[in-house]
């Protein structure tokens, strides 16, 4: 069981060639624990995963683990997905000889499985990764809208967890009503965020916690808790969302980091052109 209501998704870090860098990524982790994140998201929600080949996220993967104290101190989560399944596949079978705390499972963009197709590709991962899971649902990337009845099937495998951006407040509410209390529903990213906890969403995967992980912190907390902000705070969340959101939030951050790192965080093109 995953016991933070938040996790950060960190950025996967390039040289200026594009090429991987572990030791960038990995950087960046230790210094978000450093201030009090306890959970992160790597390979998984930041727009990159997929221009990550298999062999990058099976490095990716191995540099995780020659840091045990992360693993050891930290809910690591690895997103898997891919357009093939077979390759999504041997990631999920590596992860199962890993640390890793979970995995966040996405749909392959483009091709457009049916939804039992997409019922059978889960199912077969969630089996060869034997980790607990979140399901991402993310139809503005892949193309493909993981359905109610869908979630529904997913949910009763004890693996199932919960699920990352399941839709809208009408298809929160049949999701609601079907499945069990204590499934987690993840928001991705903090625009929307108070309408989407008003809908029944009660946990993060944060943006922003990669360069605001305190405030944002703070702030989901209450919003679950249902307290008020002080007009300071949401003045200063409002500044945290228009510097990360407007435009390409992954490009904003990158920006941020290389001046913070004073080392070169760059996007794989053509993000960034």
């Amino acid at each position: 069981m995953l016991k933070e209501k938040m996790h950060v998704a960190v950025p996967t870090a390039f040289d200026e060639d594009e090429s991987l860098n572990t030791g960038k990524t990995i950087k960046h982790i230790k210094a978000l624990y450093s201030r009090g994140v306890r959970s992160v998201l790597v390979s998984g929600t930041t727009g990159e995963q997929h221009g990550l080949s298999l062999d990058e996220k099976l490095r990716l993967l191995e540099s995780i683990e020659g840091e045990p104290g992360l693993t050891e101190e930290m809910e690591i989560i690895m997103g898997i997905s891919a357009i093939r399944q077979k390759d999504a596949e041997k990631l999920a079978s590596r992860v199962k000889e890993s640390n890793i705390s979970a995995i966040i499972l996405g749909f392959p963009p483009y091709i457009l499985p049916s939804q039992e197709e997409a019922v059978a590709y889960s199912e077969k991962i969630i089996d060869s990764a034997g980790k607990p899971v979140i399901l991402y649902n993310n139809p503005g990337r892949t193309g493909f809208d993981l359905s109610a009845e869908s979630i529904i099937t997913l949910s009763r495998n004890d693996l199932v967890l919960g699920i990352k951006d399941p839709g809208d407040s009408d298809k929160m509410k049949i999701l609601k009503e079907a499945i069990d209390d204590g499934f987690l529903y993840y928001a991705g990213g903090e625009v929307g965020l108070e309408d989407k906890i008003s809908s029944g969403y009660n946990r993060l995967s944060s943006i922003s916690g990669n360069l605001h992980p305190e405030a944002v912190k703070d702030w989901f907390g209450k919003l679950l808790s249902n307290e008020s902000l002080t007009e300071e705070e949401s003045k200063a969340l409002d500044v945290i969302r228009e510097e990360i959101f407007s435009g390409n939030a992954i490009l904003n951050i990158k920006r941020v980091l290389t001046n913070e790192y004073k080392e070169t965080w760059v996007c794989r093109s053509p993000i960034g052109n």
